[in-house]
């Protein structure tokens, strides 16, 4: 932003500016079309216009947005339970975004291991992870970078390599304050890396064996875009606290944690709070996200779609060795170069395409999940040459 933008300089967004989008394209001031591969970073996952949503949020904003969590209503009690089904777990706590999810999700293990009887309770989180942007979430993430200037930061964390069995053995055998293990299901931010089914399931036993809450962050990987439910459910096990975000309401601003039996009860009245949390349109979007979801099928869509794209890229690429991995789930996808590839940000725009680079190497696509096979073959026929012309080949 220019000095004398009336904006704080957090961002540093490309010049251009969205006047409408239809489907899977946005369009520009000027009328041009981009096939967005991005998705408002996971967030628009029915993508733009859909004529289900937009009637439903019409329609709810003529009757009421907002009454506070002080009284009742059917519309949260209805998107809670159908969480609650298709997760296997016992009850929700509704807030507006990732990070407070996160943060709530802290202040369960923290609930958890005092009532343990441990006084300073620690929670294991990963190298490369990424929770937000308070202060505590800030401190569970594994980004140096972004952590710089805000010290210090806040105790109580573990930071362990993702995937590592041992060291998270390790951790058990060492750290006897040890109450709960945070990590993604698939690291976004970090560089679409996925935690392995094997090493799932090792960090749930482990978690039984010592009585700790095995948290999952599916705030970016959740919400059908690897081609379930959730990315957890991959590896055939349940989480004890799930927080969710992003494209759970299509746009709307929404956060949510999902609680296991374990801890459920955790909180009580008073032990956490929220003014703008499970506020009624944001309900209303997350009813009709899901519904919409399981009518048109988007969850198998998204599967089959993904695969469609990461074959293409590694046949294209096929040892090349300027493209180090492709790799991810359903429409979660990152694209590993062996050079930083920032500036194919802005030569994507210019090609039509809207899309990401993560961890500095990494091409993250993250496309909605009403993406086609022809929205498939677009992004790959205009996407490989741009990444052929930077790894030369």
């Amino acid at each position: 932003m220019a000095a004398s933008s009336p904006l704080m300089s957090t961002y540093l967004p490309q010049p251009l500016a969205f006047s409408h989008g239809d489907g899977a394209w946005l369009y520009d001031m000027d009328g041009r079309r981009y096939l967005d591969c991005l998705a408002g970073i996971a967030v628009n996952t029915l993508g733009y216009n859909h004529p289900r949503l937009t009637a439903a949020l019409r329609e709810q904003i003529g009757r009421v947005i907002h009454t506070s969590n002080l009284f009742v209503h059917p519309l949260r009690d209805q998107l809670a339970q159908m969480l609650v089904d298709r997760s296997g777990m016992r009850n929700v706590f509704f807030c507006n975004s990732g990070l407070e999810a996160n943060e709530a999700a802290i202040k369960l293990a923290r609930l958890h291991g005092h009532r343990r009887g441990i006084a300073t309770p620690e929670i294991v989180v990963y190298e490369h992870a990424f929770h937000g942007r308070s202060l505590a979430t800030l401190s569970a993430t594994g980004n140096p970078k972004v952590q710089k200037g805000f010290e210090p930061l806040v105790p109580g964390f573990v930071r362990v390599p993702l995937n590592d069995a041992e060291a998270l053995a390790r951790v058990a055998r060492e750290r006897p304050n040890v109450c709960a293990v945070f990590l993604e299901a698939i690291q976004g931010e970090g560089g679409i890396n996925p935690a392995r089914s094997e090493y799932l399931r090792e960090a749930r036993r482990l978690c039984d064996e010592h009585d700790w809450l095995l948290m999952i962050d599916e705030v970016q990987c959740g919400t059908g875009r690897t081609g379930r439910w959730f990315a957890h459910q991959w590896a055939d096990i349940r989480p004890d606290v799930m927080p969710l975000a992003k494209g759970l309401a299509s746009g709307i601003p929404v956060g949510a944690v999902v609680a296991g039996e374990r801890a459920a009860d955790l909180f009580g009245p008073g032990s956490h709070g929220t003014t703008f949390g499970g506020n009624l349109l944001a309900m209303r979007a997350g009813v009709t996200t899901i519904e919409v979801m399981e009518d048109e099928g988007l969850m198998k869509r998204a599967a089959a779609v993904g695969e469609r794209i990461m074959s293409a890229i590694r046949s294209a690429f096929a040892g090349h060795p300027g493209v180090v991995d492709v790799r991810g789930q359903g429409l979660m996808i990152g694209i590993e170069l062996d050079r930083p590839c920032d500036d194919l940000v802005e030569k994507a725009l210019a090609a039509g395409l809207v899309l990401n680079v993560t961890a500095s190497k990494v091409i993250r696509l993250l496309p909605p999940l009403i993406f086609d096979e022809e929205h498939a073959d677009h992004l790959v026929e205009t996407l490989a040459p741009l990444i052929a012309a930077k790894v030369g080949g």
